[in-house]
């Protein structure tokens, strides 16, 4: 299997380091208390640009030349940042064009970060020599494993810079304004444009009642495709430039999973190797965690990635900062490997003195000493991944199931005004996804332009937007012997987001054989039901009503006037099933349902589902390695299908022996088949 860089021979380990902080007789400090921990990879640079450059025409690298330098003396690896993730305060006060404009007109001042305007020519210029002096300067230096661009780009500006940009993108992309008048559908409320310089921005100044709602969404869809292209521009700039001087050196910036203002599928196209960071909210669930590291794997077509970011403690921006509990932090590092990651890395190796982290968790904390119980954790992970060595690098995840997700959907879903306020595309899928994730069914997740050849099973949740093309793909994998399942408020509009006209669920409709008349919104406390295989589940949310154009029906409403109406319908399309689910139900109903659908398909799980315990699997030429994850408070044991090795505890296991692994334990079990045995 291929590996992002040749330069490492086991999981890399630490992550972002601020020397530059600190007076410097505390650096040599940090070196012992670093290598005590194991770590080997130091994430440099990130927010240095003021530091580097303290006037428009003087640089000055001597700090970091003597970082680099005692880095590299100590043995340590670098992920080597450009350090445009902020730029100084010297810029924005002689060049304001590389201010940003919030979406409610209010123009910024210096302050905080991504506070660059994506099509500020200052930016742009400063930016790109900034990357090209730091490469050159340091481009022999032969512990340079990777590039960080930048850092957690995102955010959107609304300037007049954007919008004069916005309106030569749309020239490109429609050549005509006819060609936009029709796709907007300008005819509604008198919108018809005559020059292109008529068109403004989509904000709250114009097309917008409140944040997420648009007036006139295919202007707004449009604008956020512009917006993450414009952003993409920034990182390939810089991409380019390195790429020109340290061709060898892979490239990459640290993503932020679904986060929604970047289309992650477009970027990743251009990343060696996709990162990200991996910080979530005290409430969400493992397989919430899980599925965002899927998603980075998705994004970069199935590829290892690489967790760039986590804190081993506590974080400082949420309400609440709980802190990692005994064992959590390493449960999480292995789950991040067992989807896909070839990194363990964090924010940050030194906790900061003042501003808005340094209540962040760190390596090294406040009290900088050795005896924290986070030290000792990160220790001792440490000296496990050293065990681990290369065995699981380059590995990948080969599954039967996928998900489908875009970004474009998720933008013109939640801009839409109608059907709901609460209908939320990302929940939609998680529905799905952690149903197959309590089944221990490895799974994709795709994007349109993805290959379905592999798959058995396709799973659209909410596919509003149908975008040309697509649904032949979907007729194909049908008729070639694939299982289809889609759900309410699917195929509805075009890639313009216009309505596909002669019944819902449009291009779809042969596929699934049905044709939906109506979509009921039902508030938050409502609920109609249906009885599934003798047992009754709710229908909340939406309820699509819906009649079998062919299609088989599998389960009915029971109330309100369209009671007896279809609700889950199946229809035999070539040589597979489309099922449509017409309503939001419960998480029993999912792996109910699915648990079904995947028997029908051939699918099976990894072991037994059991509460709490989480499954999964990577395979590269030195085998296949079983991950068994405990994200309860007791001990859980599991029967093995087959014969192997636990790499943590160095103990051989027969087919059909119990597994045990201890609360928020972790087990890698290394299966006797090898690969092409499966």
């Amino acid at each position: 299997m291929e590996r992002y860089s040749n330069k490492v021979q086991k999981i890399v380990y630490g992550g972002d380091y601020n020397p530059e902080q600190w007076p410097e007789e505390i650096w040599e400090e940090d070196m012992h208390l670093l290598k005590e921990a194991n770590v080997d990879i130091l994430t440099l640079n990130v927010f240095s640009w003021a530091a580097l450059q303290p006037s428009e025409e003087e640089y000055n690298f001597s700090k970091l030349d003597k970082i680099m330098k005692m880095v590299k003396e100590n043995g340590f690896q670098v992920c080597l940042a450009t350090s445009t993730g902020a730029h100084p305060a010297w810029m924005a006060k002689k060049y304001p064009d590389i201010l940003r404009t919030e979406f409610n007109g209010m123009k910024r001042k210096f302050g905080g970060r991504h506070n660059s305007c994506p099509n500020s020519p200052t930016y742009e210029k400063y930016s790109v020599r900034m990357a090209a002096k730091i490469a050159e300067r340091y481009k022999d230096y032969d512990n340079i494993v990777a590039w960080h661009i930048s850092n957690e780009f995102g955010g959107e500006c609304y300037c007049e810079n954007c919008e004069k940009a916005f309106r030569v993108w749309l020239k490109k992309k429609y050549k005509t304004i006819e060609n936009l008048n029709y796709a907007w559908n300008t005819a509604f409320w008198g919108h018809t444009f005559y020059e292109w310089d008529e068109i403004v921005l989509p904000n709250l100044l114009s097309e917008h009642f409140e944040q997420n709602r648009s007036q006139f969404q295919g202007i707004t869809v449009d604008y956020k495709r512009f917006n993450s292209e414009s952003i993409l521009k920034c990182y390939q700039r810089e991409y380019e430039v390195l790429k020109s001087i340290t061709p060898d050196i892979p490239i990459t910036t640290n993503l932020m999973g679904f986060y929604k203002e970047l289309d992650y599928k477009m970027w990743a196209k251009y990343m060696d190797v996709v990162s990200w960071d991996n910080y979530p909210s005290n409430q969400d669930t493992p397989a919430q965690i899980a599925m965002s590291h899927d998603l980075m794997r998705g994004v970069g077509g199935g590829k290892p990635f690489l967790l760039m970011e986590q804190t081993p403690s506590a974080t400082n921006w949420q309400p609440y900062n709980a802190l990692k509990r005994p064992g959590v932090m390493r449960l999480w590092s292995y789950q991040a490997v067992a989807h896909g990651s070839d990194s363990v890395m964090f924010f940050q190796m030194r906790r900061t003195v003042g501003a808005c982290e340094k209540l962040h968790g760190a390596i090294i904390d406040h009290a900088g000493t050795n005896e924290t119980r986070v030290f000792k954790e990160v220790k001792a992970l440490g000296e496990e991944l050293k065990t681990l060595g290369d065995q699981t690098l380059g590995s990948v995840t080969e599954a039967e199931a996928a998900v489908y997700f875009d970004w474009d959907n998720w933008w013109a879903i939640e801009c839409s005004a109608g059907p709901s306020c609460d209908l939320k595309y990302k929940d939609e899928i998680y529905n799905y996804y952690q149903a197959l994730y309590h089944l221990n069914v490895p799974l994709d997740i795709v994007a349109p332009e993805d290959d379905l050849s592999k798959y058995k099973l396709l799973i659209a949740p909410v596919l509003y937007m149908t975008k040309t093309g697509y649904d032949e793909k979907i007729r194909t994998f049908v008729e070639n012997g694939g299982t289809f399942v889609t759900t309410f408020f699917s195929g509805i509009a075009d890639e313009h987001d216009l309505i596909i006209t002669g019944g819902y669920p449009g291009r779809l409709r042969d596929i699934l054989g049905i044709w939906v008349e109506e979509c009921d919104a039902l508030p938050p406390q409502a609920e109609n039901h249906f009885i599934y295989q003798g047992k009754q589940y709710p229908a909340r949310l939406i309820c699509d009503i819906s009649h079998s154009e062919g299609a088989e029906t599998l389960s009915v409403y029971e109330e309100d006037f369209y009671a007896q109406m279809p609700v889950i319908t199946k229809n035999q399309f070539g040589k597979g099933h489309a099922y449509y689910i017409a309503t939001r139900s419960s998480e029993e109903f999912y792996q109910h349902f699915l648990g079904n659908v995947c028997k029908e398909c051939g699918i099976e799980g990894l072991l037994a589902p059991q509460e709490g315990l989480e499954v999964a699997m990577r395979e590269n030429e030195n085998g296949r390695f079983l991950f068994l994850l405990n994200h309860t408070d007791r001990m859980l044991q599991t029967e093995l299908l087959e014969a192997g090795r636990g790499l943590l505890e160095s103990k051989e296991y027969a087919a059909g022996d119990m597994a045990e692994i201890p609360a928020k334990g972790v087990q890698i079990i290394k299966l006797e088949k090898g690969q092409g045995e499966l």
